[in-house]
């Protein structure tokens, strides 16, 4: 899962746990982690049992199989999380029946910037670039997916080839929604357990 789902998925957590679970992937080693305060470090505890339930989901594998089926190879696990934030962004009203995508993600924002020096580096560098560009909100474009994978395609070797992803979600849009449909309640269900 990508920015936004962790960031929902923990919507019910104390701060502290939101951040642990929003910047786990930029923490770095035990060591590092272990400096952070109890309520961050079980936000990186979320954070990993929301990526180990993702990573062994079978909806998931048909998802990341179809991708790679496309060409994506290595990259298909990443391209799922994005596209997984895409259709979370795109349906929000269905799973925040109470909250707007505009309002979470200002809220979000509120809160990340607020507490941007409890953050790793590494956040602190993206997070007035992701603030500034709305990326939460975007996600519900078609666009905003596309723009997501060409800036995952700068970060890695993965070259433009990645950015036909977007291509390749449109072509086989019901099947990719059918995976994710069957895939978040649970997901949601096991956080909340």
């Amino acid at each position: 899962m990508n920015l936004l789902a962790h960031l929902f998925l923990a919507r019910h957590h104390a701060e502290d746990v939101q951040l642990g679970n929003f910047s786990a992937d930029h923490v770095g080693s035990r060591r590092a982690v272990a400096a952070y305060g109890a309520g961050f470090r079980a936000g990186v505890e979320l954070h990993q049992r929301i990526d180990a339930f993702t990573d062994d989901h079978p909806e998931v594998h048909k998802t990341k199989a179809r991708l790679r089926e496309a060409g994506f190879g290595k990259y298909a696990p990443v391209i799922a999380d994005v596209l997984y934030d895409h259709l979370l962004a795109r349906d929000f009203g269905r799973y925040s029946p109470t909250e707007s995508l505009a309002a979470f993600s200002q809220r979000m924002y509120r809160l990340l910037t607020r507490r941007a020096p409890d953050l790793p580096p590494g956040v602190q560098q993206f997070l007035p670039y992701m603030v500034r560009h709305d990326w939460l909100a975007n996600y519900a474009h078609l666009w905003g997916f596309e723009r997501s994978l060409a800036g995952v395609a700068r970060r890695a070797s993965a070259g433009e080839g990645i950015g036909g992803a977007a291509q390749e979600f449109k072509r086989h849009e019901a099947a990719y929604v059918a995976d994710f449909e069957a895939f978040w309640p649970e997901l949601e269900g096991r956080v909340k357990g």
